[in-house]
């Protein structure tokens, strides 16, 4: 069993940044795929970044690049999504996932792909 917690999240005024993270339980977290999804009120939940184990294979959703970074550190157990210049469409309850079974290269982009979820944390930008 996988334990996902999330943290981070908060109120943020338009251009602003937050670092969100997830710890990981599990002993081989050095070899889970990560992915962080978000979902708005009255929306799907969407992709927003994800990576292999080894970090080094990332994803990006479209609207995030350039804004947002996915990185990792398996000595902490931790997962971490960096969100500069946030926007008030980056509103909206975030999700970190795990897939235990994965290879290096790949990033897995759809959220029946994972195993494991956090409970989520929100992100509120004002304008």
């Amino acid at each position: 069993q996988v334990q996902l917690v999330e943290s981070g999240g908060g109120l943020v005024q338009t251009g602003g940044s937050l670092r969100l993270s997830c710890a990981a339980s599990g002993r081989t977290f050095s070899r889970y795929a990560m992915g962080w999804f978000r979902q708005a009120p009255g929306k799907e939940r969407e992709v927003v970044a994800a990576l292999d184990w080894s970090g080094t294979s990332t994803y990006y959703a479209d609207s995030v690049k350039g804004r947002f970074t996915v990185s990792r550190d398996n000595a902490k157990n931790t997962v971490y999504l960096q969100m500069n210049s946030l926007k008030p469409e980056d509103t909206a309850v975030y999700y970190c996932a795990a897939r235990t079974t994965s290879y290096r290269g790949s990033a897995y982009l759809n959220a029946y792909e994972y195993d494991y979820w956090g409970q989520g944390t929100q992100v509120t930008v004002s304008s």
